[in-house]
């Protein structure tokens, strides 16, 4: 397995699905819940009948809805294609209890459409618009960004615009994400060594970070609090943290890893919090506060301090915290090939590794108390 993804609709519920890569099975989608005050996981199947899923993301707005890029064998040919999916309604939230014998009653997705690539190559990701109502997603096919429309309940989608990617030799994007601010009209994206923006109303491209790294960029992030904040990874065995605004240098690079980086993800409410994931099978969880939106820690109100107090406060406040790995997860045996944060607690995270074992963590919680308090 290498997809994975939190239920981004469900904010009570702790929530991830899983997609399978296997050759010789229909492939599955794994609904797993976890069960916070028990500390047990559920686990729902659904069959994904049309081939390996490489990709998995969810609605925003819909907890039923989902979108998978996957392998698709036609005439000794393989291509990668997108589809939109619905999973039955009793699985929507993931409040439910798991049924005593899951295997007997494994349940199907529901197709509701197609993302039509023929003309354009093999889907990389699908993404959706991060504040909207489910409506509007973006589909990365070889060299070519494919903004979609859904619409009737999503059981139709319309190609609205698109742009492609030019110059030399076979141009193919690896990934991409959407930006969450500018009122999520900008997205970045990644092909060899060189992240892009592009603004998606004029679908051009409004910055260009060529060499970000000295390898293929794997994977891409925006700080959800800060709006030119950038987190890129790849196979150079770095994570480098950028300004869009000024492009020449990264703002930050970790070199903690020692294979490739698959995966960089910012934590949804504590931007210092950086979690990644790599072919060296181990997932890395980094305190980047020097350049998360609380740099010198929380403001203390004047009020509330002595006078000795206050001037050791000052002088404490005036210096940025120090960034620093938090903690090496080393429960992997295989390579990780994707790490998510839960979109219902800010605390816990699942990392996949290609044997199809997913590690659920929290951030340890003297960390959490430390950020909290």
């Amino acid at each position: 397995a290498r997809a994975l993804t939190p239920q981004t609709a469900e904010t009570d519920a702790i929530r991830f699905l899983v997609g399978t890569q296997s050759l010789r099975y229909d492939n599955q989608i794994h609904i797993i819940d976890f069960d916070d005050e028990n500390n047990i996981i559920n686990k729902n199947v659904l069959l994904h009948q049309v081939g390996e899923i490489w990709h998995i993301s969810t609605s925003p707005a819909d907890k039923g809805v989902l979108a998978t890029c996957y392998n698709k064998t036609s005439d000794t040919k393989v291509m990668t294609c997108a589809a939109v999916w619905r999973m039955p309604k009793e699985l929507e939230s993931g409040s439910h209890e798991s049924p005593d014998d899951s295997s007997s009653n494994t349940q199907t997705l529901e197709l509701l459409c197609h993302l039509d690539n023929t003309a354009h190559g093999n889907m990389a990701c699908v993404m959706w618009e991060p504040m909207g109502d489910g409506k509007k997603i973006i589909s990365l096919a070889d060299n070519n960004i494919l903004l979609w429309d859904l619409q009737e309940s999503s059981a139709k989608a319309v190609l609205s615009s698109s742009t492609a990617l030019e110059g030399k030799g076979q141009l193919k994007f690896t990934s991409g994400r959407w930006s969450p601010h500018h009122n999520c009209t900008q997205i970045a994206t990644a092909n060899d060594t060189t992240v892009r923006g592009w603004d998606t109303r004029s679908m051009r491209q409004i910055y260009c970070i060529e060499n970000a790294h000295g390898q293929l960029v794997r994977d891409l992030d925006f700080n959800p609090n800060k709006q030119y904040y950038l987190a890129s990874c790849g196979d150079d065995c770095k994570v480098k943290f950028w300004d869009t605004r000024n492009v020449t240098e990264p703002v930050k690079t970790l070199e903690e890893h020692s294979h490739w980086v698959w995966n960089v993800r910012y934590n949804h409410s504590h931007d210092q919090l950086i979690l990644t994931g790599s072919s060296d099978s181990r997932v890395i969880l980094s305190n980047m506060v020097s350049i998360s939106s609380e740099p010198f820690g929380h403001m203390v109100e004047d009020d509330e301090l002595s006078d000795q107090e206050d001037q050791h406060q000052e002088e404490k406040i005036k210096e940025p915290l120090q960034d620093s790995v938090i903690a090496t997860y080393e429960e992997h045996e295989d390579s990780v090939y994707a790490v998510e944060w839960s979109s219902a607690d800010p605390w816990l995270f699942a990392s996949l590794s290609y044997d199809g074992r997913l590690v659920i963590n929290r951030v340890p919680r003297a960390l959490k108390y430390h950020i909290l308090l």
